[in-house]
């Protein structure tokens, strides 16, 4: 489960090992974080998580507990990443810059992962945790400190239009194909920013929108086009009408290139193919072919580099 979380995954630890199974587990679907779990309930809790595009969507139902993100938990990664937490049942208390928030039914709170923060559940908890990049929001992390450490409501206001549009975000994530669930993702963040500007008294900035609006069509003609093997940032900045130097530049906004966001998106659908049942289970060359990989090879190093093992052992797994 460290190496690569599936499309739908879910956990329940058994009662022998189910603490450090559980501190394992979330560590590796939100960032590295401690864990110390009160009472001796058993088993713990599950996790239920989906990708959609770079939003991680994770159900947790658990006992009381105390999460922590120190300066170490920091320095081993994940400090790119915010965190927005829609509380479902039970109280939580998230501790954050200086500030305490207590959070109850209907209201979230936002955590950011590069500075520390302890949340405490002292009762069980239901959640839904939306993990996404900080650049996406566009938003310097001095500004994204007005949303942390703070309880929101999640009855009117932005605040409400956030949590409504994140609720149903989570139920029907399911439902949603990959280049829908990338524009979706993107609207979540521009709602974030809209929240962090209204906190800061700043208008909301007309440039970055549309550069994500571009980010998202671009996004989507590149998931229409994956499996053509000379799919190239010419052609793609040729179709949306746009300088190759400025198809770069919005990629390098969101912390990665257009070559490694294609890679990425053609090794997941790879991914995707070959966790079928063994009895449909297809043939792994074809699979790369049809994803756009010429070489065999080259897709084989790929993949071994992205989810830590060789296409036919990921196979024989699923």
């Amino acid at each position: 489960m460290s190496v690569a979380l599936p499309e739908h995954t879910s956990a329940t630890p058994s009662p022998r090992d189910h603490a450090g199974r559980w501190h394992a587990l979330v560590s590796d679907t939100f960032v590295p974080l401690d864990v110390i779990l009160h009472g001796h309930a058993s088993p713990v809790g599950t996790i239920t998580s989906r990708q959609l595009g770079r939003l991680r969507i994770s159900e947790v139902e658990a006992g009381p507990q105390t999460v922590s993100r120190g300066r170490r938990r920091i320095s081993q990664g994940g400090a790119e990443f915010l965190t927005v937490t829609l509380q479902h049942r039970g109280t939580a208390r998230l501790t954050q810059d200086g500030r305490q928030a207590l959070v109850g039914p209907g209201g979230f709170t936002c955590s950011d992962a590069g500075r520390p923060y302890v949340r405490e559940h002292p009762e069980h908890f239901r959640v839904t945790v939306f993990r996404l990049p900080k650049a996406a929001l566009g938003v310097t992390d001095d500004e994204l400190r007005a949303v942390t450490g703070t309880a929101f409501n999640g009855g009117s206001g932005t605040s409400g239009l956030v949590a409504g549009y994140l609720e149903q975000l989570a139920a029907q994530a399911a439902d949603f194909d990959p280049g829908t669930g990338h524009r979706l993702a993107l609207t979540a963040a521009d709602l974030l920013a809209a929240l962090v500007h209204e906190r800061r008294g700043l208008p909301v900035q007309r440039s970055a929108q549309d550069a994500r609006s571009m980010l998202a069509r671009i996004e989507d003609y590149v998931l229409r086009h994956l499996g053509e093997p000379d799919l190239s940032p010419a052609q793609i900045a040729d179709a949306n009408h746009i300088s190759v130097r400025y198809l770069h530049k919005l990629f390098r906004a969101e912390g990665t290139t257009v070559s490694r966001w294609v890679q990425r998106e053609r090794l997941e659908r790879c991914r995707r193919e070959l966790s079928r049942p063994a009895t449909t289970a297809p043939v792994i060359s074809g699979v790369a072919r049809r994803w756009g990989f010429v070489s065999p090879s080259h897709f084989s190093r790929s993949f071994r580099a992205a989810y830590g093992m060789s296409p036919r052992d990921w196979q024989a797994m699923s």
